[in-house]
């Protein structure tokens, strides 16, 4: 529920209740706060208690959805580039948080662009001639393509 909340808000919390309400009133209203959020975790939980009891094996129908959307929270750009492109439509391979899949290549981001090359995941890049530095007054090279 308070997934979000640090120390550090917690603790702005606390100073600001301290300076509006008083240090006599700041135990009995934190206490109150307490007793309001027990309340309303009891009601969650009974209200899903409830739906799982009348509703059976559809519940996790239903559920099935809620986790597949709870999973795109962990999705980043890398992740769902690599889902489309290197993965085929009967099952997605199983993601770690930084973007790279378990595997024999090592991630399957260069699997798949190993497999569009047509080489080996193994064979190292072409290694490219350090250019020599630019003069005092020279402008570096514009690339088109990347611009």
């Amino acid at each position: 529920m308070f997934e979000n909340i640090g120390m550090p808000e917690i603790l702005v919390l606390v100073v600001a209740g301290l300076f509006i309400l008083g240090p006599e009133r700041l135990p009995e209203a934190a206490a109150w706060v307490g007793r309001a959020v027990r309340k309303v975790k009891e009601f969650a939980s009974g209200a899903q208690n409830h739906l799982k009891k009348e509703l059976g094996p559809e519940f996790d129908q239903i559920q099935q959805p809620l986790d597949d959307l709870r999973s795109l929270r962990s999705l980043n750009p890398r992740t769902a580039i690599t889902r489309s492109l290197f993965s085929d439509d009967s099952s997605t391979p199983p993601v770690k948080p930084n973007g790279f899949a378990p595997g024999p290549s090592g991630s399957a981001a260069a699997a798949g662009a190993a497999a569009l090359r047509g080489t080996a995941a193994s064979t190292p890049p072409p290694v490219r001639a350090p250019q020599p530095p630019l003069a005092a007054d020279e402008r570096p090279p514009v690339d088109p393509d990347a611009t």
